[in-house]
């Protein structure tokens, strides 16, 4: 979640692997898109939670004001252990806030994206302070574009800024490049200088929490498969060949339910 052009589509491509989205077309022009593990065909669920087929390629001809979300089904890693819900944004002149407020319910993770150079501002603020108060403590902001700022000393100046800010009101502050990261590649130290290894660490513990609550570590359903290394697209798309040396995202967590025509084994979602 987070304003206009705050990273949140770079975000989503960096989870997944690759565009979610057909290509000219972007999650603020759509209501909510829930993004599943799968093969199925698309359809949109309406206001009255009827479900209805939609061509993929014509998404944005689905009516924003009576459709709750779009159900949209790729085979990417991350989806393993969760389901994405791409907001649109939440400054959109052009769209109401119950757009997002009729979905963000079914979240367990928020990733807030808040541009850095003008970090955590008060529009976001208010919007925030009217989510459900158990997602604080299980949700990450995020400070995309933090390359832009040049300096350490004005980094480390927006850092204490947005900490002392949102004390309480997020699990972690995490500055990051979402555009670097994806063109990281195998670069290990170009990911971890992106912010991305701290983004992803603090993901997967979030998601293992929601999963199984505060367990031992050593016995994580959702850590059990992950590999010594780093992988530099998160949601590295599951069709393509495994690239060796590379974390592995683990194992479906434990499932719940959904409407009939959702997945039988639904995840968790952020």
């Amino acid at each position: 979640m987070g304003e206009f052009s705050a990273g949140k589509s770079t975000l989503s491509n960096l989870l997944i692997g690759s565009s979610a989205l057909p290509v000219n077309i972007t999650a603020t022009q759509l209501p909510p898109v829930w993004i599943s593990k799968g093969s199925e065909p698309p359809y949109r669920v309406g206001l009255d939670g009827d479900e209805f087929d939609v061509d993929f390629n014509r998404l944005s001809d689905v009516s924003v004001q009576d459709t709750s979300h779009i159900r949209i089904f790729r085979d990417a890693k991350i989806l393993e252990i969760c389901d994405l819900i791409d907001m649109p944004g939440i400054s959109d002149p052009n769209m109401a806030a119950t757009v997002w407020q009729r979905v963000i319910h079914h979240a367990d993770i928020v990733l807030w994206c808040s541009h850095a150079t003008q970090a955590w501002r008060q529009s976001e603020a208010a919007v925030w302070s009217t989510m459900p108060h158990e997602l604080h403590s299980s949700s990450l902001l995020l400070l995309t574009r933090m390359d832009r700022i040049l300096s350490d000393r004005d980094r480390e100046r927006v850092m204490r800024r947005v900490e002392k800010e949102t004390k309480g009101l997020f699990r972690q502050v995490i500055p990051v490049s979402l555009l670097q990261a994806l063109e990281a590649g195998k670069d290990a130290s170009k990911w971890e200088e992106s912010g991305a290894a701290a983004l992803s660490d603090a993901l997967v513990d979030l998601i293992d929490e929601v999963a199984n609550g505060p367990s031992d570590r050593t016995s994580s359903r959702v850590r059990s498969r992950a590999a010594p290394g780093i992988d530099a697209s998160l949601g590295e798309d599951a069709s393509r060949p495994p690239k060796p040396k590379r974390v592995v995202m683990p194992t479906r967590v434990q499932p719940r339910p959904l409407t009939s025509r959702m997945l039988s084994k639904p995840t968790s979602r952020l």
